[in-house]
């Protein structure tokens, strides 16, 4: 089904959106993660992208460098992204919080509460039709804490506001610790998980509405990352 592309033009204004969205944020703030990162992680991506990818929080290396998954989880994202024919540069990926939690530990209410609006922004400038969300931590900022456990819940789809749908998705450093391929295994799942989301990307009708997702085929060579 053809695709309808955003101009230059619209390209342009949707990056400048963003960078104005970037550096309002960045200054020193009063949020509580501010006061010990060592660099804001915005996000990056087409800024025109059907598909968001919305993780926890920077690691190390993210902090560091002030790009999302970059380190061994992202590495091994662009793995995953690239098993289904996506490249970072055909998605946005950023996360629930914008600095590093100290000791990579899990954000609190209060900082997931203080770094929404930014994400929440962030999809209002992109308009994506599609978000999959990495881990615990996005799955209960989208849908709260009283849903399923990403665990019971990967994979699945949910109706969200703005004819958003999102998507459960094992958080890649999880899939790091566990290295089975086998079937059922939690790379497994995200293999076929991915290649669902696929099917709906594809099937996004002109204007971004989604159609009717096509008949499921097997790929002739499987990829477990």
């Amino acid at each position: 089904m053809p695709d309808v592309r955003p101009s230059e033009k619209e390209i342009a204004a949707l990056n400048a959106q963003l960078e104005g969205l970037r550096s309002a944020c960045e200054r020193p703030m009063r949020c509580t993660l501010c006061r010990t990162r060592t660099k804001f992680v915005f996000g990056e991506g087409n800024p025109a992208a059907r598909l968001m990818f919305v993780g926890e929080g920077p690691g190390e290396q993210e902090d560091l460098s002030g790009r999302p998954f970059v380190g061994p989880a992202g590495q091994l994202l662009d793995k995953v992204l690239e098993s289904v024919g996506f490249a970072r540069s055909d998605v946005y990926i950023t996360n629930v919080v914008k600095c590093r939690p100290p000791g990579n530990r899990t954000p609190t209410d209060q900082e997931m509460a203080e770094c929404g609006p930014i994400l929440l922004e962030q999809i209002r400038i992109i308009r994506p039709k599609l978000i999959g969300m990495l881990g615990n931590v996005a799955k209960s900022f989208f849908l709260g804490k009283t849903a399923p456990g990403i665990t019971r819940c990967q994979g699945q789809f949910f109706d969200w506001k703005d004819g958003i749908q999102l998507q459960a998705l094992y958080h890649p450093s999880f899939l790091l610790r566990n290295q089975q391929r086998t079937v059922g295994s939690p790379k497994w799942q995200t293999w076929q998980s991915m290649k669902e989301l696929r099917r709906r990307y594809d099937a996004l009708a002109p204007g971004g509405m989604l159609a009717a997702p096509p008949p499921a085929t097997e790929p002739g060579q499987q990829s477990l990352f």
